[in-house]
């Protein structure tokens, strides 16, 4: 399946969205992931994960064309190019935004076709497959619309051109001259939400709102260093990826698409990672989105359980947008997966493991609003001691650790590093506010923590701090060893680590998370590189002292970014996207890795 020709690859894609949901726009015109009404809601367009079944909005030249891809300069808006031998069009995709709650449900998606050169026939074509295409529906033309019906969804499609239907698709087929103009817009509708036709005149008026709308977000930036353009792009991806109504930065918009062509290691990735916290609301208020990083603190204070419980923890790894906790996983046998590979997942089992790394981004998250935020609450500081209790009392236990592996439960040393910078930042935290607690207890497993890393997380063998105890095993995830400033970037046994790595598992910059035949991960197959280890890899190096081989390195990487500036999860052997896309945590490692590499250049 790997030349599967209906199927373009996973980085020949952009994103479009409204702070709620998202649309993927391949380079060929054609919306191939669109969920509505939220990003975890069930598929209306899912061809990237099934050609034949998933559903999608073709919308291209209808003569042979070459095609070009770009984002209107400093928004979210997609333009798609079409070069042909009798003239050239585009197609502009966009998603209004709104504070109005009603209109915001809408979800409108808006594609406004003009001719720029020449004369250019279209062609169009509306194929819905509701709830992963699991759910039938009807077509009918009512008011000039045209309307699709499910049981739990309805959308209807205005256009300002002809488009016919035979009962379950739409189509359209048109010609445009130089100067003229096409829209075609696709609502959501309900009792509440009426149908609303979108004319040229409307579909231009909601594009100047929309640009305006990216232009004044961004312009609160204070990023002025050497990679502008790029870290703009990752902090407009971002925002892309959030969902305004409670403040959660879902990991990524999609679900299943794969680590691997072929493989297995497919999930969903559509929610809130705890491990984020921390990353988000560092790059946030580095860039100067305090708004954006307060919301997230916001949802995970409301949203986060802390009822220092059990010995599971009084915590998940992630949740719902919504704050939910129940994500129940399941395989939807009916899709074949993206270019073959099965299974497709929704929901995730491993919000059910036992990650006790995510306490420590959590708290240093929490430390950091407190320092470059708003000083926290009285009754945050609580729940903080209440988590740094249970950390005190927990961290030697086994757990899963931060690549959520399936393959039974270690003693991994960043989950301990993790540990460690929990105890170390709500001891920062109480010191510089004065806050109660109980610091000898905290100071004795702070400091048994580190001595125990030191002593069995340290290979005599390969001269590197390891992936967990009692194995001569690297992992990339010890790259935030300097970073969260457990370790000097310049202690010898910090360099010796560096270069083991390096020699190990990075590859022309691209790092490996591990090797899964030394280190079995209890899943089949291999995997690409994990870009957000290659960022953390220049950081390292640029906090090291060796800046040029950070530099080299992070210019490499920008090399192995699709088109637009976007990165999946993982690179693969010959530089392809794979994994979910965009995937937020590889873009907030892009911001840092930019920051203190722009601060070791001077």
């Amino acid at each position: 399946m790997r030349g599967d020709t209906r199927y373009l690859p996973i980085g020949e894609h952009g994103l479009i969205g409204d702070l709620r949901t998202v649309a993927l726009v391949g380079t060929d015109g054609t919306i191939d992931w669109y969920c509505c009404p939220r990003f975890d809601a069930p598929s209306v367009f899912a061809s990237i994960l099934d050609a034949g079944r998933g559903g999608s909005f073709e919308l291209c030249a209808d003569v042979p064309a070459t095609t070009k891809q770009f984002y209107f300069p400093d928004t979210n808006v997609l333009i798609t190019r079409f070069f042909a031998e009798d003239g050239v069009g585009e197609i502009q995709d966009f998603m209004p935004l709104t504070d109005d709650g009603r209109e915001a449900d809408r979800h409108r998606v808006i594609r406004r076709v003009t001719c720029v050169r020449g004369t250019l026939p279209f062609r169009a074509r509306v194929a819905p497959r509701f709830d992963y295409a699991r759910q039938p529906h009807t077509v009918r033309t009512e008011g000039g619309r045209t309307l699709f019906e499910s049981e739990a969804l309805s959308l209807a499609l205005s256009a300002s051109v002809p488009v016919e239907n035979d009962g379950r698709d739409a189509w359209s087929a048109f010609e445009l001259k130089e100067g003229e103009q096409a829209v075609l817009a696709l609502d959501r509708i309900d009792d509440r939400i009426a149908p609303a036709d979108c004319p040229i005149e409307e579909a231009e008026r909601e594009f100047d709102a929309t640009v305006r709308y990216w232009r004044r977000w961004l312009s609160a930036s204070r990023y002025r260093g050497r990679w502008r353009e790029v870290v703009h792009r990752s902090a407009l991806t971002l925002k892309l990826l959030t969902f305004a109504p409670t403040g959660g930065i879902v990991a990524a918009p999609t679900t299943s698409l794969p680590e691997q062509l072929g493989g297995g290691r497919n999930w969903d990735y559509r929610y809130v990672w705890v491990r984020d916290a921390a990353f988000c609301v560092y790059a946030l208020l580095r860039l100067g989105f305090t708004e954006e990083a307060e919301a997230f603190m916001g949802f995970l204070s409301k949203h986060v359980a802390r009822d220092g419980g059990s010995a599971a923890g009084p915590m998940q790894i992630m949740y719902g947008i919504d704050g939910r906790a129940d994500l129940p996983e399941e395989e939807l046998t009916h899709l074949e997966g993206h270019r073959g590979s099965a299974p497709v997942r929704i929901g995730n089992a491993a919000a059910e493991q036992l990650q006790l790394d995510i306490y420590g981004a959590l708290i240093d998250s929490i430390y950091l609003y407190n320092k470059w935020g708003d000083p926290i609450s009285s009754e945050r500081w609580d729940e903080v001691c209440t988590l740094v209790d249970w950390v005190a009392d927990n961290w030697d236990q086994p757990d899963e650790g931060i690549w959520e592996t399936r393959g039974g439960r270690k003693n991994f040393v960043y989950s301990r590093l993790m540990c460690w910078v929990a105890i170390e930042r709500a001891m920062r935290m109480a010191g510089q506010r004065g806050l109660p607690a109980d610091i000898p207890r905290w100071r004795r497993a702070r400091d048994t923590i580190y001595r125990d890393i030191m002593r069995r997380g340290w290979s005599e063998q390969l001269n590197a701090f390891v992936q967990h105890y009692d194995e001569d095993v690297l992992d990339a995830s010890i790259l935030m060893m300097p970073l969260a400033k457990f370790v000097s970037p310049t202690d010898p046994r910090w360099l010796s680590t560096l270069d083991a790595l390096g020699d190990g598992l990075v590859s022309d910059s691209l790092v490996y998370r591990y090797d899964p035949e030394v280190s079995p991960d209890g899943l089949e197959g291999p995997e690409g590189t994990f870009s957000i280890c290659s960022f953390w890899y220049v950081e390292a190096l640029a906090r090291a002292g060796r800046v040029d081989e950070a530099r080299l390195a992070f210019e490499k990487m920008l090399t192995y970014a699709n088109h637009l500036g976007l990165y999946a999860e993982e690179i693969g052997h010959t530089g392809e996207q794979l994994g979910n896309f965009p995937q937020a945590i590889t873009h907030l490692a892009l911001i840092s890795a930019a920051f203190n590499l722009d601060q070791a250049l001077g």
